[in-house]
């Protein structure tokens, strides 16, 4: 693969991925939209389908890691690191494609939403006490943040549901050359990413993505949204080092016990 198909494929793979997944914590979040309340369901399948969807489009350019994590375990893995950069360029970029394209479609949802005193189906006060913590009502939507704020405890489910996720990909889902996933691998890794959701997203909201979360954040730091809040930038290494971590640990742990 040359170093063009591999930033166009992780861009262009990374912006649907985040479309469809920041696009279904819109629907289920935001004021007027017809998905409003779907719930925790929803938004698991949401992104598991948009994962397998993402990795299908990008997967004969780049290999389809679509994400940090996956880069470095395959580097770590291989010794291969000479496209990291590339790779994880397309990747951020294509983030923030994503979640501006999310703003595109829900534009009115998102004016309604936060032009109006109350958050969907909670009492104003709420949204003061996110202010109060660095984060808007619609910071959700773009990126993660946890229920419980304990820095070791959100570093460790980072760092748990990205080991699952990796270790995944790495036994049953690289294409032949093991440069990224193949065909089975993407329904495969769909389904594991929504497993990791339904059992693991509850503390965090389960980035196990670096550029999932970073490049929505800034986007939400950019966007001309109304009473948007802050960005949460305190929160924001986490789901970044640790996911970074838990791909590490991955692939260790593949090339001790697996190769």
């Amino acid at each position: 693969m040359s170093s063009s198909d591999i930033f166009i494929g992780e861009t262009i793979g990374t912006a649907v991925l985040i479309l469809l997944g920041g696009g279904v914590c819109a629907a289920v979040t935001l004021k007027a939209s017809k998905a409003r309340n779907a719930g925790w369901l929803a938004i698991a399948f949401g992104w598991g389908f948009a994962v397998m969807t993402a990795v299908y489009i990008s997967a004969p350019l780049s290999g389809a890691h679509l994400n940090p994590a996956v880069t470095l375990a395959l580097a770590i893995k291989d010794g291969g690191w000479d496209n990291v950069p590339i790779y994880w360029a397309g990747q951020l970029l294509g983030a923030m494609i994503g979640a501006t394209l999310v703003w595109v479609a829900y534009y009115g949802q998102f004016q309604a939403h936060l032009t109006d005193t109350e958050i969907v189906g909670e009492p104003a006060a709420k949204a003061v006490e996110a202010e109060e913590k660095g984060a808007g009502p619609v910071l959700g939507i773009f990126s993660t943040g946890p229920e419980v704020r304990n820095v070791v405890q959100n570093l460790a489910t980072e760092i748990i549901g990205t080991v699952v996720l990796i270790l995944a990909i790495l036994t049953q889902g690289l294409n032949d050359k093991g440069n990224g996933l193949g065909t089975l691998g993407a329904l495969i890794t769909a389904f594991v990413v929504v497993s990791i959701g339904l059992s693991l997203g509850g503390p965090t909201g389960y980035a196990i993505n670096p550029a999932r979360d970073l490049g929505p954040r800034i986007v939400h730091a950019l966007l001309p949204l109304p009473n948007k809040g802050g960005s949460d930038w305190s929160y924001a290494w986490i789901p970044v080092v640790g996911p970074l971590i838990g791909g590490a640990i991955a692939a260790g742990l593949y090339n001790v016990a697996f190769a």
